[in-house]
Parts: C-alpha cells; sequence; structure tokens
C-alpha cells in the first residue's frame, strides 16, 4: 500500500514539473480572459471551502483536548458597602468684612499721621488729624459765650424761683442757654471730624496719603486697615443644590499659591436667586490663625453636597449599556475554583466621584464583579479568573 502511495506521489509531481507553469493572479487579470479569470475563481472558491472545512476539524480536536483554550480571561472586584461622599467643586475668592479704606469727613490738609504700615491698631484708636481751620478757637469762644448764658440763666432762674421778674426774662435767659450749649456741642462734632480713627481692631495694611498733603472730604484715600480674624470664602452655588448646600455643610477649602488645604463648614446661604446666571451665594469660613491667608486669595472649594453611608462604588470603567440604554455590568455564578459564569445584570446609577459612580440597584454588598476582560464577555458564558494576589 505504501509503495502503491509513493508512486502516485511520484507521478504527481513528474506531471506538476512536467506542465506549464501556472500564470500569477496578476499576469491573468491582465490577460482580460473571462473564462480564464473566471476558471481561476472558481478553483480559489473550492479551495478556500476545503480550508473552512478543515479549520473547523482542527477546532473540534482542539476543543476536546483543551476545552479551556477559549475561555475569557477575567479579574474580579468585590462590591463592598461603604460611605460615600460626594463633593461639589467650585472655585472662591477669599474676602473679609472688614477690609477698609479710611476717607477725612472734613477736608484740609493732613497734620499728622501716627501710624505706618504694619502696624497693629486698636477700635478707636487716633490714626491721623487733620487741621481743624480754627475750631478750636472757635469753640473756645462758644464755650465762653455759653458759660455766660449760663450764669444769666441761673440768676434769672433764681429770681424766677423766688417769683421775682417776667416769665418771659426767664425763657429768654434758659433759651440762649441751651442754644449756647448746642452751638458748642456742633463745634465739638465738627472738631472730631479731624481726627481719623479705626472703625475697627485690624492691621493698617497701607498709608495712601502722605503727612502734609490737602484731602478732600469723602475722596481722598488715607489709610486701609485689614482684618485677618474675620476671614470668609463667598462663591456661587447653581440653583439646583438649594437643597443639598445648606449651612454646617462640610467644605474642603484649598489655596494653591499656599500649598494649603483646610476643613471648614459654610456658616451662611443667600436668600436671593440671581436671575442673571441662576445662583445663589454661600459663604464659608475661614479660619487664620497664623494669618498667612489674605483677602482676595483664590480657592479652590469641595463641598459636601450628598452623603451615603452604606453605598456600593464601583469603577465607572466596568459598565456597559445595551441598545435599551440600560446600564449593566457582569457578576459571577456558578464559581467553582478559578472557573465561573458570567452573569449579566442591569443596574440603576447616581453620583459620581472620580473614576468612582455609586450603585442605587441591581448590586448588593460583597458581590463579585468582572473587572478586566469585561467588555470581551457575554451573558451566561463560562470565564477564568486570574486574579492577582
Amino acid at each position: 500500500m505504501k509503495k502503491i502511495f509513493s508512486i502516485i506521489l511520484l507521478a504527481t509531481l513528474v506531471l506538476a514539473c512536467s506542465g506549464e507553469k501556472k500564470q500569477s493572479i496578476e499576469e491573468l487579470i491582465t490577460t482580460d480572459n473571462a473564462e480564464a479569470i473566471q476558471k481561476r475563481k472558481d478553483e480559489l472558491v473550492n479551495e478556500q471551502q476545503a480550508l473552512v472545512v478543515q479549520i473547523k476539524q482542527l477546532d473540534e480536536k482542539l476543543e476536546s483536548i483543551s476545552p479551556d483554550r477559549n475561555i475569557p480571561l477575567i479579574t474580579t472586584i468585590k462590591a463592598e458597602v461603604e460611605e460615600f461622599k460626594h463633593y461639589l467643586e467650585l472655585q472662591g475668592g477669599v474676602e473679609t468684612k472688614q477690609n477698609i479704606v479710611l476717607t477725612p469727613e472734613m477736608p484740609g490738609i493732613l497734620n499728622k499721621v501716627y501710624v505706618k504700615e504694619g502696624d497693629r491698631v486698636s477700635k478707636g484708636q487716633l490714626l491721623a488729624r487733620i487741621d481743624d481751620g480754627g475750631l478750636s478757637q472757635q469753640i473756645s469762644s462758644a464755650q465762653i459765650q455759653a458759660d455766660l448764658a449760663k450764669t444769666t440763666y441761673d440768676r434769672q432762674k433764681r429770681l424766677w424761683d423766688q417769683k421775682i421778674g417776667s416769665e418771659i426774662q426767664f425763657l429768654q435767659a434758659k433759651s440762649t442757654y441751651e442754644s449756647s450749649l448746642e452751638m458748642v456741642n456742633q463745634l465739638k462734632q465738627q472738631l472730631g471730624k479731624s481726627n481719623v480713627r479705626a472703625p475697627f481692631s485690624g492691621v493698617v495694611d497701607d498709608v495712601i496719603t502722605e503727612q502734609g498733603s490737602i484731602v478732600a472730604a469723602g475722596q481722598s484715600e488715607l489709610i486701609r486697615i485689614v482684618n485677618l480674624n474675620n476671614m470668609y470664602i463667598q462663591t456661587d452655588i447653581p440653583e439646583s443644590y438649594i437643597t443639598s448646600i445648606t449651612v454646617g455643610k462640610e467644605v474642603e477649602v484649598m489655596f494653591p499659591v499656599l500649598g494649603k488645604t483646610i476643613s471648614s463648614k459654610i456658616r451662611q446661604t443667600g436668600n436671593f436667586i440671581n436671575p442673571a446666571n441662576r445662583t445663589f451665594k454661600v459663604e464659608i469660613d475661614v479660619p487664620n490663625k497664623d494669618k498667612t491667608i489674605k483677602p482676595n486669595l483664590t480657592a479652590r472649594l469641595k463641598i459636601n453636597d450628598y452623603t451615603n453611608d452604606k453605598a456600593i462604588l464601583i469603577p465607572q470603567s466596568i459598565i456597559s449599556e445595551n441598545a435599551n440604554g440600560d446600564q449593566y455590568v457582569y457578576i459571577l455564578t456558578d464559581k467553582k475554583e478559578d472557573k465561573a459564569t458570567a452573569k449579566q445584570v442591569i443596574i440603576e446609577t447616581g453620583k459620581t466621584q472620580g473614576d468612582q459612580i455609586e450603585v442605587l440597584s441591581g448590586l448588593e454588598g460583597n458581590i463579585e464583579i468582572i473587572k478586566e476582560g469585561a467588555r470581551s464577555v457575554k451573558d451566561g458564558q463560562s470565564v477564568k479568573i486570574i486574579n492577582k494576589d
């Protein structure tokens, strides 16, 4: 039998070598011979069909001797119940209600400046004095007139108490005395405007106008005072958060320039929605014991607007979506050692934070979910677990 096969093979080789050399596909196409081209196509189709049958036979054999060959390799994670805090991220600027530029209440020459930049001052402390323009002399003159009017009034009162003299004389003396006192008080109040005093305790940030300059009431900027104790951040919140961003909510405040992060809380929320951008304002306390935080400093805010004490979190990357728009993941069932079956589970998701997303329904705690390889498996398919320790 072997001898016969060898003879047939040899004959075939001889015929092949002695026959005409076959044209290449490129050469055949250039001939424009439809019959020859069709013949070559039919030959190739027959060869293709034969190859498909052979490949199928090889696959069936491999399946019988190596059943794990085409099983998808996957890794898994466990959906554990944990606390989930969602943060609204915004930007704001540091402000203080005690940051003021003092201006004079009366015009004149700035006679004296008693402070310099960096000085700490107390509320009511005298900071500067403006020339009073002769008010002191007027007060002295008015005081003399008031003293005389008082003496006249006292004498007239004693006489009137004794029923001596007329009532009109007594009333005139009283009126003159009261008018004189009022004049003195008015002049003293006017004179008091020549003194520039600190409206609150703080630090002199800038002496703007030099001593000897002429200043105008309510216009010339004299001194800037800042109090760094009562600092806060003000920012605008979209109206959709009006029920979740409330007084007392935790805030993480980061100052990029300082490389510093602090924890704080919302101390006040606005009661007015801005119709231009549909936002409301909030104020956040800024502790500033070391005085490193300055007004107008930029801050990044993370406001805790939602907390779930028993949340199930999974990576967003393992979630797929079907033709109906439903989101799903694959969990493991029938697990035996490193083999299991993939089961598709429809889930409902909530808020996200980074790559993590909250699962509201569809999953339970401590369930094993396919992570790597989730895109290549199908519902009900066997999988092999290759988790790394």
